[in-house]
């Protein structure tokens, strides 16, 4: 009887090779893909943190493809150009081109079934393109570039996460058909007035680092888990009565004199209030009365009741859970 022979250890290498669904190939400062297989069944591409100049027409044949991570490499506007002419890739669902080259948003209307489409930390000037998005988008991020409006967002009746942080935008507008929004981060940017257009379901939104006077204009957005509102010039906290979800409120750096409107939050955990101008902590377990057992963590540092005798002392007879105060974290017994 023939004896049957076993596997070659490379056939079955290669093999593996020709079936891989996830290549990964972060951080091989690779100048092109000449040396790399491609095999026809990768769902997920990871090309991060190369020195990619062009995209390599193979990847226009993988017709499986879920997840393209173009991330950090040196793409620029006509490098990416190809990539609306590749109709294998129609399914694509995640396309991320963040920290590349480009002066605009990609033409992506190809992708009929995108999910996330993240073009951060380009030099992109304007929103135009988005209008060719998919409607299924779900994630948005365009943080750190240059965009001066939000526009051609009403048709993403499905985002979830929108990310514009680190732009050039003066005003909150054209949201109102975003229903589904649930997250929403603007940070440093140039805002002066909340808008958000209708807007109830959002959990988390960040205003940092912008121009706000008022905290006015969050009332409605009674789902609201995280507001996060520090660095700007709010001298009162107000409008945030109605918030009774809200776990973490960060209005530090700002010019408070003193704690007010948040007595009914009852669920607060987290309370960011240093580098203010509050005086004294004699009111303060009044104001924050609702959250008294639920609160954990409360920075007061940099603000002149801060300096007062037994500050930490006095904090932990007023909030007798609290495990942090300021960097200092307790550990219970």
């Amino acid at each position: 009887m023939a004896a049957v022979s076993e596997p070659s250890p490379v056939s079955e290498s290669k093999e593996d090779d020709l079936n891989s669904t996830f290549l990964d190939l972060t951080s091989f400062q690779l100048h092109d893909l000449d040396s790399i297989e491609l095999p026809s069944s990768l769902t997920e591409l990871d090309l991060t943190a190369n020195r990619l100049t062009n995209l390599d027409p193979r990847i226009g044949e993988l017709s499986n493809l879920k997840k393209l991570s173009l991330r950090q490499n040196l793409i620029n506007n006509a490098a990416v150009e190809s990539l609306s002419h590749w109709n294998a890739l129609s399914g694509l669902e995640e396309l991320i081109l963040r920290d590349n080259q480009m002066t605009k948003i990609p033409d992506a209307s190809i992708f009929k079934r995108l999910l996330v489409f993240d073009v951060s930390f380009n030099e992109i000037t304007s929103l135009h393109g988005l209008s060719k998005v998919s409607n299924t988008l779900k994630e948005l991020y365009v943080s750190k570039n240059e965009v001066t409006k939000m526009e051609e967002l009403d048709h993403f009746l499905q985002l979830q996460i929108l990310e514009l942080g680190s732009n050039r935008l003066r005003v909150m507008e054209n949201m109102e058909n975003l229903t589904n929004l649930q997250e929403l981060w603007l940070g440093r940017n140039r805002i002066k007035a909340v808008n958000l257009c209708g807007l109830k379901c959002l959990k988390k939104i960040s205003l940092q680092s912008n121009r706000l006077t008022s905290m006015t204009g969050f009332e409605d957005c009674v789902a609201l888990e995280e507001l996060y509102l520090s660095h700007n010039g709010i001298s009162k906290i107000e409008g945030v009565s109605t918030l009774v979800n809200l776990r973490i409120l960060d209005v530090s750096s700002n010019k408070l004199t003193s704690v007010s409107d948040v007595q009914n939050l009852t669920c607060l955990e987290d309370l960011w209030l240093n580098d203010n101008q509050i005086e004294s902590l004699e009111t303060i377990a009044e104001d924050v009365a609702g959250s008294r057992e639920k609160l954990t963590t409360i920075y007061l540092e940099n603000n002149p009741c801060a300096k007062t005798s037994n500050y930490c002392a006095r904090l932990k007879e007023i909030f007798p859970n609290i495990q942090q105060i300021d960097s200092e974290i307790f550990t219970k017994l």
